[in-house]
């Protein structure tokens, strides 16, 4: 026999991986559903108590405490002890800190507490509460690691811990990231509990609101509901902040950060952001936080900058706004489980009725041994004569406590405690204090058995308990519970402007800002609205803000959208992107034929359509809500058709149509009934040979007042009063809008104005002139108009576009 055994080594492996993970689930990583605590917190607790290092005495070197801790309970190295000890004194890792340091323990910048030798250390009131009544049997205990001593499995606890404080860590193959809780909200939350063991959660988080962080912040609603449901959730955290005004410069102060976080990480992180681009609008970045104000991070802006916009940009791409993970995973009875919030409280009273029970169970047996010695003891002064005289006679101690016992039929108890009763009690009065003393134990006998006869008076004493607690120890909410988006939006980060869109009939499209095109007088000779190629022409404008929904309506009847944030943004100059990047869905055959800006598809109203050939069609907007990259089916088009024109209009608007010679056909939008999507559409204007419709105008409420701007293709303009244009009904010839002649060339636009709007006018070679409205004169139908632009040799104008103040930054 060698003593060498042969073993399946797969076998064995996994055997001891098992044993290795158990142990450090169970006995290293994860916190104890009834006091919740791991088992080094536990175990420095219990040294500390055993120190004698009470939130009243002095401080001691936190060396000699680790020192305890290895020494007897927890052999694994000094530095994870102290790690240990050091969080529990961190206000910013704990709601209610269990550890009152002294000297270095840290900061929330991630700097590292001094050296053990150099600190001090104490509990806190709030842990004493943790080690009540353990002298009194409430808690099993095990023997320490070498069987020199004992510890105890668990702490009475007569706080919720695990709640209050919650608690981080990682075992093997699971982990546990529970958040602390306010204690007035957990313990109110235990006590309608106890009332009402039925309790739904929704009735439940009229109690417990939800997490409450040591650093505070805001936290998502959302979410909430779910962690306390299941134990399990995703929790939107974000930092506290401000906006000031100092020096004509708005200032965003952040006086809160998420929970756990490095806030030097934070001012890295906002740094790099803003040498990224991701956050342009910094002009400086302080750290101002000092003991009064633990964090204070100034955030300086620069002139113009948008505080709301970049609070935003901050929230994207920085740890200001964070995700908690709560994952509700303890020991319950020797397994780890992830458990719902009613659960992980039931599981807590259930540990409070059970330090209670044995707690009074101890106490009755030391009141009925008290009250035991004290009936004997006040029988013995009833014959201290008597007594004296057989203690005298008798030659040894237990010769006197057998005769005592003999003549009084006291117990062996009995009689040694009068064998060792002092002499100076033998006086009257300390008869009288005996008896008094002896009647009110029998008052608390009577109630402590009371108590554990009754399990109404158990839960009242529980009860009774947790409202102490709540009234000594609770505080406000630290963090605020609010309503936040899912995630922050791109939109949010993009600032509210509006931009200058130009499309040439290659397809070029870009955006540009509107103060990049310099007002001229009528007249004047424009500026060039970009470089194009010698066979391309500028064919629209248009002006949109940057949040809204760009629709573009094709010949072929169809549309597509975009948000105008999407567009590529390019200097006046620049050519811009080819729509086809933008809308690869686009056929080869297919031209944008209108451009439209609409802020979402719930607006009322009606989109109405005209085609070249005089047909008009009206459909409701929110019939369109739902394009997609694919584009949507606008109108439906007659063989040969085209769309040239689409705009927004109410019941009570008026519609004009005007063609390229010169006629205008004006008729209420009510006598055109809202069909779908896929429909043609009814006649609007009838055409003469070689006429076909150029523009739509649309008066609201049929204004006669309002002005309709005639544009034609030498550059020649007019205003006319709508009041000049009778209403018909459609399917009419229409009214000369302009006498077209050689010097005017075709009409290219019939466009209502109000007279405050600034024009802006492109030409075929792209000249643009953005110029006043108002500077064109007023005149009848028949007449051609005065110069609007001077155009050059070989060119005209294609596109004018009246730009509304209100639509102005």
């Amino acid at each position: 026999m060698t003593g060498i055994l042969p073993v399946d080594i797969t076998t064995e492996v996994k055997t001891n991986f098992i044993n290795y993970a158990m142990n450090v689930i169970v006995d290293r990583a994860l916190p104890d559903v009834r006091d919740g605590l791991k088992p080094v917190q536990r175990r420095i607790m219990y040294a500390m108590l055993q120190e004698g290092l009470m939130s009243n005495t002095k401080h001691a070197k936190s060396a000699s405490v680790v020192g305890e801790v290895m020494k007897r309970y927890h052999p694994h190295g000094d530095s994870s002890i102290y790690d240990a000890m050091v969080r529990l004194g961190q206000w910013w890792n704990m709601r209610y800190p269990m550890v009152d340091p002294q000297g270095n323990f840290g900061s929330m910048d991630g700097d590292m507490a001094a050296a053990m030798r150099y600190t001090e250390a104490r509990m806190t009131k709030v842990a004493e509460e943790l080690l009540a009544d353990l002298e009194k049997e409430t808690v099993d205990t095990k023997p320490n690691y070498d069987e020199t001593t004992t510890e105890p499995t668990v702490l009475p606890s007569a706080i919720p811990n695990l709640l209050v404080n919650g608690a981080s860590g990682i075992a093997v193959g699971m982990a546990t990231n529970i958040p602390p809780h306010n204690l007035t909200e957990i313990c109110n939350g235990l006590l309608a509990l106890i009332d009402n063991p039925q309790i739904t959660l929704d009735e439940m988080m009229e109690h417990v609101k939800g997490p409450d962080f040591p650093t505070g912040g805001r936290i998502s609603l959302q979410g909430i509901r779910e962690a306390f449901a299941t134990g399990h959730s995703g929790l939107k955290v974000r930092g506290k902040a401000r906006i000031d005004e100092k020096n004509g410069r708005s200032q965003i102060i952040i006086s809160e950060i998420p929970y756990q976080l490095n806030k030097t990480n934070l001012l890295q992180t906002i740094s790099a952001m803003y040498k990224a681009g991701k956050i342009p609008d910094i002009s400086a970045l302080r750290d101002e936080s000092d003991r009064k104000e633990p964090v204070r991070i100034v955030i300086e802006l620069k002139r113009g900058a948008i505080p709301t916009l970049v609070l935003n940009q901050l929230y994207k791409y920085t740890q200001l706004q964070s995700t908690f993970t709560v994952i509700n995973l303890s020991i319950v009875n020797g397994e780890p489980r992830v458990l719902p919030l009613i659960d992980t409280m039931r599981y807590f009273l259930v540990h409070r009725r059970d330090v209670v029970t044995r707690r009074t169970a101890y106490e009755l047996k030391k009141a009925e041994e008290r009250a035991h010695v004290l009936e004997g003891l006040i029988k013995a002064l009833d014959h201290i004569d008597e007594v004296i005289a057989l203690i005298r006679a008798s030659n040894t101690g237990a010769e006197a406590r057998d005769a005592l016992m003999a003549r009084f039929g006291l117990t062996e108890v009995q009689s040694q405690s009068i064998l060792d009763m002092r002499l100076q009690r033998l006086v009257g009065l300390e008869r009288e204090k005996l008896t008094n003393e002896f009647n009110e134990l029998q008052v608390t006998i009577a109630r402590l058995r009371s108590i554990l006869g009754d399990e109404k008076l158990l839960w009242r004493e529980i009860k009774k308990e947790l409202r102490d607690i709540r009234d000594r120890y609770g505080d406000e909410r630290r963090s605020t519970i609010v309503l936040l988006e899912e995630d922050i939006n791109r939109e949010d980060l993009i600032a509210v402007e509006d931009m200058v869109i130009t499309m040439t009939r290659a397809g070029y499209l870009k955006r540009t800002n509107m103060d990049a095109y310099r007002a001229q007088a009528r007249g004047g000779r424009g500026s060039s609205g970009g470089k194009l190629r010698d066979e391309d022409i500028n064919t629209r404008v248009f002006v949109g803000s940057t949040h809204d929904y760009l629709l573009f309506f094709t010949d072929q009847g169809r549309v597509f959208h975009e948000k105008i944030y999407d567009l590529p943004e390019a200097g006046r100059d620049a050519k811009g992107t080819h729509i086809r990047n933008l809308l690869p869905s686009l056929r080869e055959t297919e031209n944008i034929a209108s451009v439209l800006s609409v802020k979402g598809f719930e607006e009322e109203g009606s989109f109405v359509f005209a085609t070249r050939k005089g047909i008009v069609k009206k459909t409701q907007i929110t019939d369109y809500g739902n394009i997609t990259s694919a584009g949507l089916i606008a109108i439906n088009l007659q063989p040969g058709d085209e769309l040239i024109g689409v705009g927004i209009v109410c019941e009570s608007d008026h519609i004009v149509l005007a063609s390229r010679e010169g006629q205008a056909m004006r008729f209420d939008a009510a006598e055109v009934r809202d069909t779908g999507r896929a429909t043609q559409g009814v006649i609007g204007m009838r055409l003469r040979d070689d006429d076909v419709v150029v523009s739509m105008a649309l008066v609201p409420g049929g204004d006669e007042t309002s002005e309709l701007l005639s544009i034609s293709e030498f550059g020649l303009g007019k205003r006319t009063p709508a009041g000049d244009y009778p209403s018909k009904g459609r399917g009419g010839l229409g009214v000369i809008t302009l006498d077209v002649t050689e010097r005017t060339g075709k009409l290219v636009t019939l466009a209502r104005v109000a007279g405050d709007e600034e024009l802006m006018v492109l030409t075929e070679k792209g000249t643009v002139i953005r110029t006043r409205v108002e500077e064109v004169r007023t005149t009848g139908r028949n007449a051609q108009g005065v110069k609007v632009i001077n155009i050059g040799d070989k060119d005209r104008v294609i596109s004018a576009f009246p730009v509304r103040k209100e639509d102005e930054l």
